[in-house]
């Protein structure tokens, strides 16, 4: 992918700044993401904000125009307009943070490829000695990573020193059942993923209470999808993770566990920034 081989080059200088700490360059680069796209994060949750502010009026129109689809998206879009508020606002961000997360894990998955930027030939000459010396021409799916561990002694120039705090981020937790230590960064990115989901789901309930009975009162007899969405995604979510973090290098598990927490710090600046801008307005 594109963005593997752009994001490769800084993780790569990162790494060579910070005295080739793989764990270390990946905190810092998963920061240096953050912070780039932060203002796609701001302008998305302060969108949400305004549309949760809304769900009274929105609802409202349902009921006035339940029979009548046509005319309630109509009213509803006209609602937004008015607000300058875009019902796709999210989607951008969505999109931003799928195409990241695929970036990252190719660059992870193929480090010699996109970070050390080895030529396919040297790669593949040393997948094809692994599958000889391993007597049953297999190789593991993350066969760049097992090129480093195998072949970085007689070649420096695929050695990433993967060590960080005592853990080896180049073992999936999968295929090291036996070691207590893969565990670890797998289930702070667990913990930080349920932490985040119930910190969302929160603040949505939060919202609702200071709608008060504005809300109430225009209730739809319609289940709210949005509403069941949220609640299936908050169960499926932490399964995801399980499964992603027991079957992935422990280097993606360790940028996605930062990733969580310094989302997590974003949502409660970002709110506090926002409700305390709209404070300062309404005095």
């Amino acid at each position: 992918m594109i963005f593997s081989n752009y994001f490769g080059y800084v993780l790569n200088w990162l790494y060579n700044v910070v005295g080739q700490n793989y764990g270390l360059a990946i905190i810092l680069f998963t920061l240096l993401i953050r912070v780039v796209i932060l203002p796609i994060t701001y302008k998305q949750q302060k969108s949400m904000k305004k549309s949760t502010e809304l769900q009274g009026k929105i609802k409202e129109i349902q009921f006035k125009y339940k029979n009548d689809q046509n005319q309630m998206q109509k009213e509803v879009m006209e609602l937004y307009k008015s607000e300058n508020i875009s019902p796709f606002s999210g989607c951008l961000s969505a999109i931003l943070q799928l195409v990241i997360i695929l970036s990252v894990f190719w660059l992870i998955s193929k480090p010699l490829t996109y970070m050390k930027k080895i030529d396919s030939g040297i790669i593949e000459g040393y997948k094809n000695e692994i599958m000889q010396e391993n007597g049953n021409n297999k190789i593991s799916n993350y066969y760049e990573i097992e090129i480093i561990d195998k072949k970085s002694a007689q070649d420096e120039s695929v050695r990433i020193n993967m060590n960080f705090l005592g853990l080896d981020l180049s073992k999936v937790p999968g295929q090291n059942l036996n070691d207590y230590r893969v565990y670890i960064i797998p289930a702070l990115y667990i913990v930080s993923s349920i932490v985040s989901m119930r910190f969302m789901t929160n603040k949505k309930k939060n919202k609702r209470k200071a709608l008060g009975d504005g809300t109430e009162k225009t209730k739809s007899e319609e289940p709210d999808m949005s509403e069941q969405m949220n609640k299936s995604m908050s169960l499926i979510t932490p399964i995801m993770a399980v499964s992603i973090a027991f079957i992935a290098p422990l280097g993606l598990a360790l940028y996605w566990f930062v990733s969580n927490l310094l989302m997590i710090i974003e949502r409660i600046a970002i709110t506090k920034y926002v409700d305390s801008k709209e404070d300062k307005e309404d005095a």
